[in-house]
């Protein structure tokens, strides 16, 4: 089955959520002063094989001079997820799939709610992407899905965000296979969990992530009400 073709595009920054390829020999320097991971499968020829990192959250103690980045290993080779961070010279910004062009690596039970999730997309004029197990799988080659995977998505958005889309996200939600999870991606690397601002009351807070921290913000900022 092809993959989608990724291409790596210039910019001076990156955001939590975004795809890079490494140059392989800064990976492989990176590599060797990992021995705790010395014959952990597929990661010698990862960044040979064009296969992407994502920007990750940094922890405390990280410094901002490199870009914090991680990859998960596939559930048969222990799910396990590298933490790792590259100076941003040796990397490149990507474009990663849509769900629409990904969709071709899901499982035929998923096809129909992903159908319907697009077309939600489309209304709003937003083109969601994967991330997760389906992301993984679509750009890597390697297995990464099983019938208990979720599908996690990632809805680039500008603030305020429609109630519309995320009672539309709510609906589909209830009718499919699986568990349809993720994250409304705002310009700035802001992720907000769809459920969670969807879900909280008038007056309350959701959970905002971003490259360099969490916090508690004010729901009502994010979402407003269509018109009747």
């Amino acid at each position: 089955m092809p993959h989608p073709t990724i291409e790596p595009r210039r910019s001076d920054t990156v955001t939590r959520q975004d795809l890079v390829r490494a140059d392989p020999r800064a990976w492989a320097s990176w590599l060797r002063t990992r021995e705790d991971l010395a014959g952990v499968p597929h990661l010698a020829g990862w960044a040979e094989a064009g296969r992407p990192l994502i920007v990750r959250r940094r922890v405390p103690g990280e410094g901002a001079a490199a870009v914090p980045l991680g990859l998960p290993l596939p559930p048969a080779d222990g799910k396990r997820r590298i933490g790792l961070a590259l100076p941003a010279e040796h990397l490149a910004r990507l474009d990663g799939p849509s769900l629409a062009e990904a969709a071709a690596h899901a499982p035929a039970a998923w096809q129909a709610t992903i159908a319907a999730i697009v077309a939600l997309g489309e209304r709003y004029g937003l083109n969601p992407r994967p991330f997760g197990g389906l992301l993984w799988q679509a750009v890597t080659g390697l297995t990464y899905l099983s019938a208990a995977s979720d599908v996690d998505l990632l809805w680039p958005c500008r603030e305020p965000v429609s109630t519309g889309l995320l009672d539309g996200l709510a609906t589909i939600a209830e009718q499919a296979p699986m568990r349809l999870d993720g994250e409304i991606l705002l310009p700035d690397g802001t992720g907000l969990h769809w459920r969670e601002l969807r879900d909280a009351p008038e007056g309350g807070t959701v959970l905002a992530k971003g490259l360099d921290g969490l916090a508690m913000r004010p729901a009502a900022a994010f979402r407003t009400r269509e018109p009747a």
